[in-house]
């Protein structure tokens, strides 16, 4: 039975920071002890809890953002001016501005219809074809969009036959995971973020992910000034303010807490959604692949035609309720519209009938319901 709707609408928010309650005694001895600067227990304390998540002999400096992970990952890889960085079309920009802050040239890959992430048949022509050119790619950026792992197997046996670093972005992906391997695990650099909208979140923040420790310690190295050791001030190269807070690190051990609680949360939505519309044939649902987990961060559905997409994003948008289009890719994007890329039409159609459903942890019944019944009334 569904649950009383005649409430005045309040704000319905795609993805909602969700607060678990431990947050404020890690915060609270952060005060007590004065260790708000970018180090201190908390810091080494989340660190640690990433680390045991993962698993996967990973060691994990956090960091004041993803796109700072990034970043980093490419200035350890050496990549720099002339070097070329093949990157998914299909994305948020700040998963390829850093290409550009190295002076490096992003050339961009569509996606496969499977998980709308890289598609590997167009990864390997880009390769040959670059490598054809002269240009050999120096590292490969691969996306677990909306939280569904990219085709890890065929993408990594590719990299390797070439002899290609992967950067993992698993920005959206913490909890998923890939034949029961744990996303930001695979890649030579893996990156996460825990951005006031991510599945967790310390208000604004990532982490880049190291296979061994001493790569951990040159990138906090690296993301603390770049300071040489000893008591002067003395710099041989060039550094980042990038360190996380220890303040915000007490949030992020306070979420972790709860972080396999917000990805049934997530998937429970997806459900949710998908057992209500499941007669409707002009929506389709993005499915797991078999051996594929998607924290489901976001429940993306797609329509049949771009109008019906509009229609049902703007009369989600006037009922004051907050729904995306899917990410418009790189290559339509103006700031590189320009520059190579490798494409066969998936991600634009993505893009025009792709919808964000709202995916936060903290929604009700109430408010998903809202949701469908408008959806609902559309396709009558």
């Amino acid at each position: 039975m569904r649950e009383n709707t005649s409430e005045v609408k309040h704000k319905i928010w795609l993805s909602s920071p969700h607060m678990s309650g431990f947050e404020e005694k890690y915060i609270n001895d952060a005060f007590a002890s004065n260790w708000v600067a970018p180090l201190g227990p908390n810091v080494d304390g989340f660190e640690k809890d990433l680390e045991c998540y993962l698993k996967n002999q990973s060691f994990v400096a956090t960091l004041s953002s993803g796109t700072a992970a990034i970043h980093l990952a490419l200035k350890l890889l050496n990549v720099t001016h002339g070097d070329e960085v093949l990157c998914q079309t299909k994305t948020f920009v700040a998963s390829v501005n850093p290409v550009i802050y190295v002076g490096a040239t992003p050339v961009f890959i569509d996606s496969e219809t499977e998980t709308w992430n890289m598609c590997p048949v167009l990864l390997e022509k880009a390769i040959l074809d670059r490598i054809k050119q002269g240009k050999k790619p120096k590292a490969i950026i691969a996306i677990n969009l909306y939280g569904m792992p990219y085709n890890v197997s065929k993408i990594h046996a590719i990299a390797n036959k070439h002899d290609i670093a992967i950067i993992e972005d698993s920005a959206e992906a913490l909890g998923s995971h890939y034949k029961n391997r744990a996303c930001g695990t695979f890649g030579d650099f893996s990156i996460l973020s825990f951005n006031g909208n991510k599945i967790i979140t310390t208000s604004t923040g990532g982490a880049l992910v190291c296979r061994d420790n001493n790569t951990k310690k040159r990138a906090i190295f690296l993301a603390t000034q770049a300071k040489d050791p000893g008591i002067d001030y003395n710099h041989s190269e060039v550094g980042y303010n990038y360190r996380m807070s220890n303040i915000l690190a007490g949030i992020g051990r306070g979420q972790m807490q709860v972080l396999e609680d917000r990805v049934q949360s997530r998937r429970k939505n997806y459900d949710y959604y998908k057992h209500a519309l499941k007669n409707i044939d002009d929506i389709e649902f993005l499915n797991e692949p078999e051996h594929f987990f998607s924290n489901r961060w976001l429940t993306t559905v797609l329509f049949k035609t771009k109008t019906m997409r509009d229609f049902i994003l703007n009369a989600l948008l006037e009922e004051n309720i907050e729904a995306r289009p899917s990410w418009k890719p790189m290559h339509q994007q103006a700031l590189y519209k320009n520059y190579p890329n490798y494409l066969n039409g998936v991600s634009d159609s993505l893009f025009d009938r792709g919808l964000c459903l709202p995916s936060g942890s903290n929604l009700s019944t109430l408010e998903l319901d809202r949701i469908i019944d408008i959806i609902n009334k559309y396709f009558g």
